[in-house]
């Protein structure tokens, strides 16, 4: 017997409710979910490392332990899918899903980001560096706003690096010795040595090795953990600790669309490893950052600190800088002077103690408009 109208209609009515119901509950759809992950830095740089090794395989597998979607990664690292400088505009833009990038490289788009460069010979603990940035950005929204609304990016993780140092080809003991030699850096850092009277050229990582060995430059800014991987031990042995600071300027970003259709069970088990990730890169450099040195003393380079004297005297020299920084942005209507008090107090609540104490006047009426 073939079913009534009335009947049809009931029929039809419950196989809606049954799908209404089952979406409401996340029970629609499994989805198989494919995420393009990258960085213009190389799988060997240490958050990269983790990126690849824990990022990626710990949402893998807690997404299929929790949820009935499967996730993906399709991953490209040292310019494979995007360059170092060209990450933010890849996750903008959708040509990867998620991205880990410095924000060195963004001076235009980010340039409050570098606020920790902006206060030189701050802790060299890359675990406290993480957790003085992340104080900030929990206290001042802006900070991951405005990537939101500016960049279609969300953030996932803050990156510490561990502390920068100098590793020169020559031996030097004070800051006349670095006079008439050309250093490298990247972004704001440069500033370091222009206050100080140094030369300083910009450029980056990969080439540093051949750039130091064919005598472009004499040096470069940098954590051993680039020293020792890059290998610039070979072309310059000088690895001399003066403590400019662990910096935490590097983060993980998704593009804020396709965060947007991911199922919630999802998300949240991205957030829960981002999380994790986050903290890690401050232990895993903090433990490393010892065993880089000694390595570079294994393989024949020179490993010394100099006096705190000197420390204090190069300090001395960038006094005004952080003032100045914090000045320019403010007039640009971006918190700086508000950011760089807090990450100045945060570094003295986890211990630290400045050679040189800057002081950060309080922001003007007109700029917080």
């Amino acid at each position: 017997m073939l079913p009534t109208k009335s009947r049809l209609r009931s029929i039809t009515t419950a196989v809606t409710a049954t799908a209404a119901l089952l979406a409401a509950s996340g029970m629609a759809k499994a989805e198989d979910i494919k995420l393009r992950m990258a960085s213009g830095h190389a799988a060997a740089t240490p958050y990269v490392n983790l990126m690849t090794t824990f990022f990626g395989p710990e949402v893998t597998k807690r997404v299929k332990e929790r949820t009935k979607h499967t996730v993906e990664f399709v991953e490209g690292y040292g310019g494979a899918m995007v360059k170092t400088a060209d990450t933010l505009e890849g996750v903008q833009t959708g040509i990867i899903d998620i991205g880990g990038y410095c924000m060195c490289f963004e001076p235009s788009n980010l340039p409050l980001h570098a606020f920790q460069v902006m206060l030189p010979f701050g802790t060299m603990s890359a675990v406290k560096s993480g957790q003085i940035a992340r104080a900030v950005y929990d206290k001042v929204p802006y900070m991951s706003k405005v990537m939101e609304d500016k960049f279609a990016q969300k953030q996932l993780a803050l990156i510490a690096d561990n502390g920068y140092n100098l590793n020169t080809t020559f031996d030097w003991n004070t800051l006349a010795d670095l006079k008439g030699r050309k250093i490298a850096g990247a972004g704001l850092n440069l500033k370091w040595l222009e206050y100080a009277g140094v030369t300083g050229v910009q450029s980056s990582a990969v080439e540093g090795y051949t750039s130091m060995q064919t005598g472009v430059f004499q040096g470069f800014i940098i954590f051993p953990s680039i020293t020792v991987t890059l290998k610039w031990y070979e072309v310059a042995k000088y690895y001399t600790l003066i403590d400019f600071g662990a910096i935490t300027w590097h983060t993980l970003n998704v593009n804020k669309a396709k965060w947007a259709k991911l199922p919630k069970d999802v998300q949240d088990v991205i957030l829960e490893v981002a999380k994790e990730f986050e903290k890690k890169t401050g232990t895993v450099n903090e433990e490393n950052y010892p065993k880089q040195l000694d390595f570079i003393k294994a393989q024949g380079g020179t490993v010394k600190a100099v006096p705190d004297a000197v420390k204090a005297d190069w300090a001395k020299s960038l006094a005004g800088w952080p003032q100045e920084k914090a000045s320019e942005l403010d007039g640009k209507g971006i918190p700086a002077s508000q950011v760089l008090r807090l990450a100045l107090e945060e570094a003295e609540k986890v211990g630290h103690k400045w050679p040189l104490r800057y002081e950060i006047k309080e922001m003007k009426e007109s700029a917080k408009k």
